[in-house]
């Protein structure tokens, strides 16, 4: 009896410490091989391979992150509806040295990726250091909270640039840049909705409207400079543009109709629309991207 009791312990602690990692949102580092689509090197085995590796290593950096954020926000989750039961420190699932052993273990990790890509490794090191600022400071500073999130994609994208050896377009830079915008503003106004400006202190500086407005300008400059990209830069992809502006329209409804859009990644999961839009995409940006890819 005890040993299945201890067992069954052993099993809630090893979930609960994959939970802390949490790998449904390694989906958010896909954008680290937009640099390899865009450049139609996907016919590439070494460029593939490169950044499937930049991609797993990007993925232990966003858990370890997780991790750190998760251990200074334990009380704050405790408050929100949602998070106390599902984050398995606030629920005590998982204890704060647990989570600290696991730290640990991850950034060893780490350090050997420096042996297979020590440039994206510098990358990663910058985005690392970006969030435990944003942990322990810039997640309480209104405006800066965000445009850390935000940038936190951009190195994403940085960082396939690097793994392949391209150069970062400057189109995919503010692109980026522009619908991390739109997400975390689109977050921050779901949080305000859904905790009443309890769940976070940097919440009681912001309204829903001012969330709202941020938004609309962040999804419009999405829009202009990727179109302006497509337009100038890959006629071949103006067939996408629709594709883009419907996922913008779309993933508004599900945040705002259907409550879904504190994480992008559980509405993205959640709504078979928007997964469409996001899978058609990428299936019309390969095969606009084809010739150049077969070269």
């Amino acid at each position: 009896m005890n040993s299945n009791t201890s067992t069954n312990g052993n099993k809630s602690v090893l979930l609960g410490l994959l939970k802390l990692m949490r790998p449904k949102q390694w989906t958010k580092n896909i954008f680290v091989f937009a640099p390899l689509m865009f450049t139609g090197l996907f016919f590439d085995v070494v460029a593939i391979s490169q950044t499937l590796i930049a991609f797993a290593l990007f993925s232990l950096a966003a858990s370890a992150t997780y991790v750190v954020n998760d251990l200074q926000d334990i009380e704050q989750d405790r408050k929100h509806p949602i998070k106390s039961k599902k984050r398995p420190l606030a629920s005590g699932q998982v204890t704060p040295s647990q989570a600290k052993a696991l730290l640990i273990g991850l950034y060893a990790i780490l350090l050997i990726g420096f042996v297979f890509q020590p440039m994206v490794m510098a990358v990663i090191v910058a985005y690392l250091l970006l969030n435990v600022a944003y942990s322990f400071y810039l997640k309480h500073q209104p405006v800066l909270d965000i445009f850390t999130i935000a940038i936190g994609f951009v190195l994403r994208v940085y960082a396939g640039a690097v793994a392949i050896s391209v150069p970062l377009s400057s189109w995919m830079f503010v692109t980026t840049l522009c619908l991390a915008l739109y997400l975390a503003a689109i977050k921050r106004r779901q949080e305000l909705l859904l905790t009443d400006q309890e769940g976070r202190a940097v919440l009681q500086k912001y309204t829903v409207s001012l969330m709202d407005r941020y938004a609309e300008m962040a999804a419009t400059g999405a829009l202009m400079f990727y179109s302006l990209f497509v337009m100038n830069a890959r006629p071949e992809m103006v067939i996408t543009i629709p594709f883009v502006l419907f996922g913008l329209y779309r993933y508004w409804y599900v945040s705002e109709v259907l409550d879904e859009g504190e994480s992008p990644t559980d509405a993205l999961f959640a709504d078979k629309q928007l997964l469409m839009t996001v899978v058609g995409w990428i299936g019309v940006c390969i095969w606009a991207l084809w010739p150049a890819g077969g070269q």
